[in-house]
């Protein structure tokens, strides 16, 4: 079994995986709860003690299955959620709200949701550009005075607004996409974690599934809507992908367990997401694989920063700091 060698966000320790769970409503196709949940309690039972869930993944639907998974177990676990996403609950669309008043009213409905006294890591999911984020920051370390959250959580912003945050109250983690095929964050990000003492933990460290061979085979797969997940892109990305192909074969070992080993050699906490206790049990044997000097290099040869094709996001979706760059 894999060894559970622990890391710090900020005041928190957590296993050297997380477990990301947007994926278990609906995401990528249609979720079947009792399955979760039995990939949820086994993460636990091999030693995965930090989850991520958000308000918005499956219009408060995660939270609700993460509340059901954790009962009876809750002071043993890291829980992360996310707020700033408001739903229109008529048309179904959302805006980004990182407002004080909005905020008091998120944490009080993911708290319920979850059925806990506390959020342990709660992130601004994406900068609103309507508030200022001294004022968002100044709102969540209130929150935290209260007992309400334990620790404070940036997503995809930018080494400046990082650098503002912290000024106002110590942040725990920042978290953003981080993989072979998105290596943005190497560029100035990491380097501003690491000088202020922010944890940073890679969603998506799987590249939504490519990075593993993940074939979509539902109609309501949200990667369908992806620019790299198009035909065009699929096929130039694939020629990449062949040198985690080469390694992985050469050690007797998945693709996906590769790219993920690649990710924990940085020192950061990769949240990789799956429905099956399968792939879950594969990718927690990452932990042990240390990858040779020759190995990575050969990786990220095959992956220059902004090299893949296709950008992370559809139009329209609110924007990343790197989106510029890809």
């Amino acid at each position: 079994m894999a060894a559970n060698t622990q890391r710090t966000l900020g005041t928190l320790t957590v296993s050297q995986q997380g477990f990301g769970c947007m994926g278990l409503s609906h995401t990528y196709g249609q979720a079947d709860e009792a399955e979760s949940l039995k990939t949820l309690d086994r993460a636990m039972a091999l030693g995965i003690t930090f989850f991520d869930t958000a308000d918005i993944y499956g219009n408060g639907h995660n939270e609700g299955l993460v509340a059901k998974a954790i009962d009876g177990r809750r002071d043993r676990l890291v829980v992360a959620t996310k707020f700033g996403n408001r739903l229109d609950r008529e048309t179904s669309g959302r805006t980004l709200d990182a407002s004080p008043a909005y905020i008091r009213q998120a944490v009080e409905a993911s708290l319920t949701r979850l059925k806990t006294d506390r959020i342990d890591l709660y992130y601004m999911h994406r900068l609103d550009p309507q508030t200022p984020i001294e004022d968002t920051v100044g709102e969540m370390a209130r929150l935290k005075a209260e007992g309400k959250i334990l620790a404070l959580g940036l997503s995809e912003v930018d080494s400046d607004i990082l650098r503002r945050a912290q000024a106002v109250a110590p942040i725990a983690a920042l978290q953003s996409e981080y993989s072979l095929w998105t290596r943005d964050v190497e560029e100035d990000i990491l380097a501003t974690c690491a000088e202020l003492g922010v944890g940073f933990v890679a969603y998506s460290p799987l590249g939504r599934g490519f990075l593993a061979n993940s074939e979509i085979v539902e109609a309501n797969d949200r990667r369908l809507q992806h620019p790299r997940f198009q035909a065009d892109a699929i096929a130039a990305n694939s020629l990449r992908r062949a040198a985690i192909e080469a390694v992985a074969a050469s050690r007797g070992v998945t693709t996906a367990q590769v790219s993920l080993a690649w990710v924990l050699s940085k020192g950061v906490v990769p949240i990789p997401g799956t429905r099956h206790v399968s792939h879950l049990e594969s990718n927690w044997a990452a932990n042990d694989i240390i990858l040779t000097p020759d190995e990575t290099a050969t990786l990220e040869a095959a992956f220059p920063i902004g090299s893949t094709v296709g950008a992370r996001y559809p139009a329209g979706s609110p924007p990343v700091p790197s989106a510029k760059r890809i």
